[in-house]
């Protein structure tokens, strides 16, 4: 496919809030205001702002788990926004998310083979029980766990290990999209490290896209080749990582700079670092 994988425009999200039985005291807030950006297949887009800022609203409406007010998101060319919901529901076994609580994104009361064949049930794949076992083998082979550990449940392991359940989880539909929703947050420095690792290799061997959603500079860095900055729902900065790290042309962006790195942004050298 010639073209970017993924186009927002002008994407936009309202919520009502207040004022239930009487709507003039309803007040709007502008969650998502506008946000536009392209992203070519194989590319990270990090969307990065503070808390409350939209980002992760922008993540859900990218895959249309919440739907939009406005604007249009294509995908491999469609508009996702006039897709049907049967239309949807074909289109998402190439779009996936991984969340930021691994814990609480899978259910205690499923065994990781379970958990990671569920998109194969859902979307009519790997019906022979052969086929199925070397796809959630595979799975788990690929994100660095031990196929044998299939049949055990997610408090038997630790946070990092269950992010790797998580990607699995992901990968097995061979999607082109994944939305990462602030996926090392919740894990300590070492661990975040290796799943970044992790994210970089699945991502040369198999061409995937990633938007890549937090609040850690440091992560963005390393994984992101645009950089898209949002501030109470408006995009304030964006553009390629170097371009946004090293030279930010915006105020607020220089504060977030400052405060993860605790040093000059002017000296591209040592943020690189």
């Amino acid at each position: 496919m010639a073209g970017p994988l993924l186009e927002v425009q002008q994407l936009e999200k309202q919520f009502a809030v207040g004022g239930a039985w009487l709507a003039r005291h309803r007040r709007i807030i502008r969650a998502v205001d506008g946000v536009s950006f392209a992203l070519e297949p194989g590319e990270t887009l990090g969307l990065v702002g503070e808390s409350g800022c939209g980002k992760s609203t922008t993540g859900r409406l990218i895959l249309r788990l919440i739907e939009p007010s406005a604007g249009h998101i294509r995908f491999e060319g469609r508009d996702l926004v006039a897709l049907s919901a049967r239309q949807l529901w074909a289109a998402r076994q190439r779009m996936q998310i991984v969340f930021q609580d691994p814990f609480g994104s899978l259910s205690p009361r499923m065994s990781v083979d379970e958990i990671v064949s569920e998109g194969l049930e859902v979307h009519g794949l790997g019906r022979d029980p052969a086929e199925r076992d070397r796809l959630v083998s595979e799975a788990l082979t690929e994100v660095g766990l031990d196929p044998a550990s299939r049949f055990r449940y997610p408090h038997e392991f630790s946070g990092g290990q269950r992010q790797r359940i998580s990607i699995a989880r992901a990968l097995i539909l061979k999607p082109r999209l994944i939305v990462l929703d602030e996926p090392t947050s919740a894990l300590d420095m070492s661990v975040q490290a290796q799943i970044v690792d992790l994210l970089r290799d699945l991502q040369q061997r198999h061409r995937l896209s990633y938007i890549f959603i937090s609040h850690d500079l440091r992560v963005i860095r390393a994984l992101a080749d645009e950089v898209l900055v949002m501030k109470d729902g408006h995009v304030v900065e964006q553009g390629p990582a170097d371009a946004v790290f090293e030279r930010p042309a915006e105020p607020y962006t220089r504060a977030l700079l400052s405060a993860a790195f605790s040093l000059d942004v002017a000296e591209p050298d040592v943020v690189r670092s």
